[in-house]
């Protein structure tokens, strides 16, 4: 028996209202407690569905991510967590609290086990390289698939910025500590933000002001020294991250902005020595390429993610 046309715009009209009202997924902003310090994070997505750890880097936080996790959340459960001292995360003073990038894996890795995520992508961002790569060197299961945004783990990858920090922190006199604090002012911020971009009126303000915000809090800029030590720690590492990295041979994707300042060019195309299938897209942007190029990244993302499942 066929139904009445005017019963079935009827039900049309119902669908699509009931579509049109419908809530789209929220990003929500929480907070967790992890051995006594509170990590703020960012939360969207289903569950149920594969998950993306996204881990920022210098001076940033999971604000670095506030454009990408709304493209991303109807595909995948996205985390953004900020490491402490960082962004909204509890900032314990350094007698109570040991900043260096090993203990920030170990504290991501147990927010990882409290949200119950035994596996997951990651996407490194500088300072989320070597976290994250901490994080698969002693636990390698919990890799799924790899994506790198300006994040090294290679000699070619270093600046004279970076080589700069170790001279003068070494050196250890005032004017060479002097030098190494002019990174922590609103003007090397800034510079960060809007180096080799190629248009800065697309870059917003209040991504390098509430980072510097966030910096000129009293104690703030003493862990940062600290984190800058401590970097020479990681360089050390990278061998062993290279060899794991053979070993797990996991899908790597590179989405680098190609005129960064901080982590080079060579760095990115270094994958490729050990992962020789990595995937590369390079875009005319500085180290935030997020700011610049953040419909486009997401596009790769969602497509290399796409085609391992």
């Amino acid at each position: 028996m066929k139904r009445p046309l005017f019963f079935l715009i009827l039900i049309f009209m119902i669908n699509t209202a009931t579509a049109a009202t419908k809530e789209p997924s929220p990003v929500y902003h929480r907070t967790i407690n992890v051995d006594g310090i509170n990590i703020f994070y960012r939360e969207a997505g289903d569950p149920t569905k594969p998950t993306l750890l996204l881990l920022h880097g210098f001076p940033s936080s999971s604000h670095n991510f506030r454009t990408l996790i709304p493209l991303l959340k109807n595909d995948f459960h996205i985390l953004a967590p900020d490491y402490p001292g960082f962004g909204f995360s509890d900032m314990p003073p350094m007698s109570e609290f040991d900043y260096t990038f090993d203990n920030y894996s170990r504290y991501i890795e147990k927010f990882l086990s409290l949200k119950g995520v035994k596996k997951c992508s990651m996407y490194l961002f500088d300072y989320g390289a070597p976290v994250g790569l901490r994080i698969i060197q002693r636990n390698p299961a919990i890799l799924e698939h790899l994506i790198v945004q300006n994040g090294n783990i290679y000699a070619e990858g270093l600046s004279d910025i970076l080589k700069s920090y170790r001279k003068n922190i070494d050196e250890n006199t005032e004017a060479s500590r002097a030098l190494v604090y002019k990174a922590f002012e609103l003007e090397y911020t800034k510079f960060e933000y809007l180096h080799g971009v190629s248009d800065p009126t697309k870059v917003s303000p209040e991504s390098y002001q509430l980072d510097q915000l966030l910096m000129d809090r009293p104690g703030n800029k003493e862990i940062q020294y600290k984190l800058k030590y401590d970097y020479r720690f990681n360089i050390a590492e990278y061998p062993k991250w290279q060899q794991t990295l053979r070993q797990l041979a996991p899908s790597v994707l590179i989405v680098w902005g190609e005129n960064d300042p901080v982590f080079l060019k060579p760095g990115a195309l270094a994958f490729k020595k050990d992962i020789p299938a990595t995937e590369m897209h390079f875009y005319p942007t500085g180290h935030f390429a997020l700011e610049e190029y953040v419909v486009e990244i997401a596009e790769r993302i969602r497509v290399f993610l796409k085609a391992q499942q």
